[in-house]
């Protein structure tokens, strides 16, 4: 077992965790936040996507150990514009690819106003403007089995601009 200190949420925790528990895992299993699904557990689909000290990762793919002494932001401990915009433009049908969707959205709005490149826009020296495209591109590591592919483009892009 291994001793583990994170900040969770914004709250100081510590748990002791065996070295091959993934973080997804230790959020839903130890630490009781089921909001964070596991879905391929190949992370292929983003449905475990949550914030590490700000930027998106699948939790399915990370051990717990690794991220001793950083911050984790889960779905529960979210309050931003995009998921309101969600509701608003029909962003999810039956909820189980929501919380992995919004968490990736704000990594990648935040990742976008640093200017980082993706595969649209492969040479940046300001943010490229947030087109379809783009936003498209940059969230296509989480899958929506239900198709609510448009409405997460619009709510993505209501918020950006």
């Amino acid at each position: 077992m291994v001793d583990v200190r994170m900040w969770v949420n914004g709250a100081e925790t510590a748990i002791e965790v065996e070295p091959r528990v993934s973080l997804l895992d230790c959020l839903r299993e130890r630490l009781a936040l089921t909001g964070t699904k596991k879905g391929c557990d190949q992370g292929a689909c983003g449905a475990c996507t949550v914030l590490v000290d700000g930027r998106r990762i699948v939790s399915c793919l990370a051990l717990a150990v690794q991220y001793d002494g950083r911050e984790v932001t889960t779905i529960e401990g979210v309050a931003h514009p995009v998921q309101r915009a969600f509701v608003t433009h029909d962003g999810f049908q039956c909820g189980y690819c929501t919380s992995g969707q919004i968490c990736s959205a704000i990594g990648m709005l935040a990742e976008h106003k640093e200017g980082t490149a993706s595969a649209v826009t492969e040479h940046v020296e300001t943010a490229p403007e947030l087109t379809e495209a783009e936003i498209r591109e940059r969230m296509s590591g989480n899958l929506c089995r239900c198709g609510a592919y448009n409405g997460i483009v619009d709510a993505i892009g209501e918020v950006a601009g």
